[in-house]
């Protein structure tokens, strides 16, 4: 049966760039396949099985790539065999498919198979310089001169018995720390550490089929620091609807830590999935999908609260009740989304609603009972009768306390030059009967 491995290789020590975490990196590698395992100083995944869930071998080796390089590993390797895979990339080959395997690992150092690389000195005073001479030697005498991993790992990376590895397990909560490369002093530079670990938490996410919706970046200052500024700091981000998407968390982030001073230079970070909700998966189609084309809304709605203040960016908000000034209330982006979903609205009317509400209503003149307006009007439906509010009370202009009792009877009214218009009779404990013009049909 054909194979499809990856061998994912750090960044040695010495490099400039971040220790790598290659625990955080095979959970990341969890979101591909379950068959992700330690194997010495890498990480190695099997993807056979997974090639056509991500569109090909070509679109996912290439994702695969790309956030792994963005995580600290210097070179991701492909072959049919996990020792192949990770042999390939302590020689600097990623393509083990290009050629046979076994003519590309019979080129290979004896240092690119740890068992090989053991016995270095003794294989190098027999003449062998390649994994290809080892294996010309007689199996016999490697057998009884050497300990048994060496042909062990020689045949499973060249595919002649299986692997056994240890697969790594999906832990039940994401909670990552890195040590950052130098001692950070602006809380922006914090975003390039945050990043990783940002794509180490939607791995674990897509792993999980599930999504954030709250989730917090802790910092520690410097031992060397000034008493006043503590140990650290925290900052908690949440989104309005459960996101795993890694481009709207880091830019929600970055709005976030712009607006954050440090106390004291930052040497570790830590990023932590606070609230996480298990996500239903979007069927795909050949065509357009107008339903969740709006969904981008929210996501820039909740940029723009971020930069400018969450009491900036204002929603509507369908309140329980039948008056129509406060049939709707306007409140911050992340409160009315929840509040939406908290809430019932209320049980529609079988009169038609139109499409512009006044903010005044317009006191309308009568002749002979008939509202004027352009004109007289012609009743078309109704009367709708709408009452309540006598438990509303608000503030007036005088500081009074004023109740918002309304008693009204609504028409859809024809006006010969203003066409539909929405009207309504006010009934109140008084004998004079006023009309009034609320709203216009489009």
């Amino acid at each position: 049966m054909s194979a499809c491995w990856a061998a994912l290789l750090a960044n040695p020590p010495a490099s400039s760039s971040c220790p790598t975490d290659l625990r955080g990196v095979a959970v990341w590698a969890l979101q591909f396949t379950p068959r992700v395992a330690h194997l010495d100083e890498s990480v190695v995944m099997e993807l056979e099985a997974s090639l056509r869930l991500f569109g090909g071998g070509d679109l996912l080796r290439e994702r695969v790539v790309q956030e792994a390089r963005e995580q600290g590993i210097a070179i991701v390797s492909w072959a049919p065999t996990s020792l192949a895979a990770l042999a390939l990339a302590r020689s600097g080959l990623e393509d083990g498919f290009r050629r046979p395997l076994g003519q590309l690992l019979d080129s290979l150092p004896l240092e690119s198979l740890s068992a090989v690389a053991a016995h270095q000195p003794t294989l190098a005073r027999l003449g062998c310089q390649t994994l290809g001479d080892v294996r010309r030697l007689p199996r016999g005498g490697i057998s009884r001169r050497f300990d048994k991993h060496v042909l062990v790992a020689l045949d499973e990376a060249y595919g002649l018995r299986p692997a056994a590895h240890d697969w790594v397990v999906l832990p039940e909560s994401f909670d990552a720390r890195l040590e950052l490369p130098g001692r950070v002093d602006s809380a922006a530079s914090l975003m390039f550490g945050a990043h990783r670990l940002l794509l180490q938490m939607c791995g674990w996410l897509a792993a999980r089929n599930a999504g954030v919706t709250a989730y917090v970046l802790r910092w520690c200052h410097d031992a060397m620091r000034a008493r006043p500024a503590g140990d650290g700091g925290e900052l908690i981000i949440r989104t309005a609807a459960p996101t795993r998407d890694i481009s709207h968390l880091a830019r929600l982030l970055a709005e976030h830590l712009a607006k954050v001073k440090l106390l004291a230079p930052v040497g570790d970070i830590e990023l932590a999935a606070l609230d996480v909700v298990a996500l239903e998966e979007a069927s795909k189609s050949l065509l357009p999908d107008t339903v969740r084309a709006g969904d981008e809304l929210g996501f820039v709605l909740e940029r723009i609260a971020a930069r400018l203040g969450p009491e900036r960016v204002l929603r509507p908000c369908v309140a329980e009740d039948h008056r129509v000034e406060w049939m709707q209330t306007w409140q911050p982006a992340e409160e009315a989304k929840r509040t939406r979903a908290a809430s019932r609205v209320p049980r529609s009317v079988d009169i038609p609603q139109p499409s512009w509400v006044l903010a005044q209503p317009l006191k309308l003149a009568v002749a002979q009972h008939r509202p004027l307006y352009q004109g007289p009007l012609q009743l078309v439906v109704g009367p709708h009768r709408v009452e309540g509010g006598w438990w509303h009370r608000a503030a007036s202009l005088d500081e009074r306390q004023v109740a918002h009792n309304v008693q009204r009877d609504y028409w859809v009214a024809l006006s010969q030059h203003a066409g539909a218009l929405w009207v309504f009779q006010e009934r109140l404990a008084h004998d004079d009967i006023s009309w009034y013009l609320h709203g216009v049909f489009a």
